[in-house]
């Protein structure tokens, strides 16, 4: 019975982690895509002020992939740390 609550617990472990990390990438893989499509749409349009706009475009890049790390430390956490 012991062994059938163990494994039952290391399932839920895997199905959550493996939900956090599902969910905590699909946002930052929204937003930067549509960061860098809306970047390269005023790149094109203005080129003079391309240089700002990928500097701005890679800062929010590493700012919106900071959601998938955590995402990634959680489900770190839920496998090895609970």
């Amino acid at each position: 019975m012991e062994l059938l609550a163990e494994a039952i617990a290391v399932a839920g472990k895997a199905i959550g982690a493996g939900l956090c990390m599902g969910i905590g990438a699909v946002g930052p893989g929204i937003g930067e895509g549509n960061a860098v499509g809306k970047a390269l749409e005023g790149m094109a349009r203005q080129p003079e002020v391309s240089g700002t706009l990928r500097s701005t475009m890679i800062m929010g890049c590493a700012i919106a992939e900071t959601t998938g790390i955590y995402s990634l430390l959680i489900a770190f956490l839920i496998l090895f740390a609970l």
